[in-house]
């Protein structure tokens, strides 16, 4: 029986990605179960980005001619057109972004649209646009993370002199400065951002010229293509540029920890929310109510960031899990790597920027100034500060400076406290007589130094509480995110 050479609609299917090997076409389950188009498209301007500049060095070093690189040039053009107007036909029988690109290109622009994957391999390309798409991608995340830090700068600001009760085990243990508290989460944000700096050195490494996985025999100027791409270096190994996904990995160990952070900060916005605390309300639009209690506002978006939390954490356990057992080099496993990936990304730019603005409030255009956000209940928090004896370390700090060693000073607080709760009142309550009773060098000076203020103003080292300290910090913040 005689054959007939493959149509052009032939080689315009999927079946011309590798070879005429196949004898029987890809049947539609495994097209549906194998295809990553409907999820992978987000990725296209990395995918034409790498493209031209492979092409460009394709064409510098004459591997292919130059006019097979202005037609790329001009094919892409309008392949960014079509996509961006929306009308670009993404084909489920094209699997994946890179094919479908290719397969569209090659239709406008013909045998120099064959010529572009010349030196490459799907493997070494997909690693590159998951790359680039990460990097804008952190970049954006890098933002709206200073964004968060200025929303918590800006309330820690408004509240240097507001005192609350500073808890360990949720016991009340000692008085704070609310700013003190939201500079706590201004820290834990900006390790956060320089960890996603840091991620980003890792993730901005090339691995176009790997190839499949031994390199290849074309003369490549893999440089010239880092250096296009704003890519700091290049894979040193063809196997393990093709087939790496530490990048993906670490990227989402750095969302993870960035969202226990928001989850830690969500847990106590909710607590403070509650009417046993009424320490703050969160604006109407980040709230919702019941269906049979009217009375109700439930603080939906930081119990759902504390819920989705663990989903970004699943994520990390999944890609760890999906690389664990992969000999070298690609494998159809690393398919998966994207989904998860993604929405980790997805989900942290939404939480990161709702809770922007749930913070700090939305910038008015008309004033400059922002308004709405958290509105904070002083009187409350004060009077939670003065309940559960905050200031009994400060009666034994004032003991030892009068000469009593710690120990015996923590011991004898305690038998003051045990009084105090006896009779049902605050330590600033007990007479100084019975004060004296326990140590004859208590002086009428203790009340100051067991007052919410004179506690807060003697804890004026480095890092301390002190206002004075407080403020010291909020101008080094807004020095940094100017």
């Amino acid at each position: 029986m005689s054959t007939s050479a493959p149509s052009h609609n032939q080689l315009d299917s999927k079946a011309e990605a590798w070879s005429a090997l196949f004898s029987e076409p890809m049947s539609d389950l495994v097209k549906r179960y194998t295809s990553s188009v409907f999820f992978d498209k987000r990725m296209w301007q990395a995918d034409i980005q790498g493209s031209l500049a492979h092409a460009e060095m394709l064409s510098a070093q004459k591997i292919i001619a130059a006019e097979d690189f202005a037609s790329i040039q001009k094919g892409m053009a309008q392949i960014t057109a079509e996509i961006e107007a929306g009308t670009f036909e993404w084909k489920l029988d094209l699997e994946d972004v890179h094919l479908n690109i290719e397969a569209r290109l090659t239709q406008l622009v013909g045998d120099a649209g064959k010529r572009l994957h010349t030196g490459r391999s799907r493997n070494d390309q997909v690693a590159t646009d998951v790359r680039l798409w990460l990097r804008s991608e952190i970049d954006l995340i890098e933002g709206l993370l200073k964004e968060l830090q200025r929303s918590l700068v800006d309330v820690a600001a408004k509240n240097v002199d507001v005192i609350l009760p500073g808890f360990t085990h949720l016991q009340v243990a000692q008085p704070v400065s609310f700013g003190h508290h939201m500079l706590a989460y201004v820290e834990m944000f900006k390790r956060d951002a320089e960890r996603m700096l840091d991620v980003r050195k890792r993730v901005n490494v090339l691995p176009l010229g790997s190839a499949a996985l031994a390199g290849t025999t074309y003369p490549l100027d893999r440089e010239r293509v880092a250096k296009t791409l704003g890519m700091e270096g290049v894979s040193q190994n063809s196997l393990d540029g093709v087939s790496d996904r530490d990048f993906a990995i670490e990227f989402t160990a750095a969302a993870s920890l960035c969202m226990v952070h928001v989850s830690r900060l969500s847990e106590e916005l909710i607590i403070w929310m509650s009417q046993n605390f009424g320490f703050i309300k969160i604006a109407d639009r980040f709230t919702t109510g019941s269906s049979i209690m009217p009375q109700k506002k439930n603080p939906d978006v930081p119990e759902l960031a504390r819920g989705k939390t663990g989903r970004v954490v699943g994520h990390l356990m999944g890609l760890i899990t999906l690389m664990k057992g992969q000999p070298l080099a690609y494998n159809k496993d690393n398919q998966e790597d994207k989904e998860p990936l993604f929405d980790t990304v997805d989900t942290l730019k939404d939480t990161l920027r709702i809770f922007a603005e749930m913070i700090g409030g939305q910038l008015n255009p008309a004033s400059g100034i922002k308004e709405g956000g958290i509105t904070v209940n002083a009187e409350n928090m004060r009077a939670a500060a003065l309940k559960g004896y905050a200031t009994a370390t400060d009666l034994a700090d004032y003991l030892v400076k009068k000469g009593l060693p710690f120990r015996d000073a923590h011991e004898t607080v305690a038998h003051a406290v045990k009084l105090a709760t006896m009779k049902g009142v605050d330590l600033t309550d007990l007479p100084l007589a019975e004060l004296q009773a326990f140590n004859p060098n208590i002086e009428a000076d203790v009340f100051e130094a067991l007052s919410l203020e004179g506690s807060l103003n003697a804890r004026n080292t480095l890092g301390g509480t002190a206002p004075a300290q407080v403020r010291a910090q909020l101008a080094k913040h807004h020095a940094r995110l100017a």
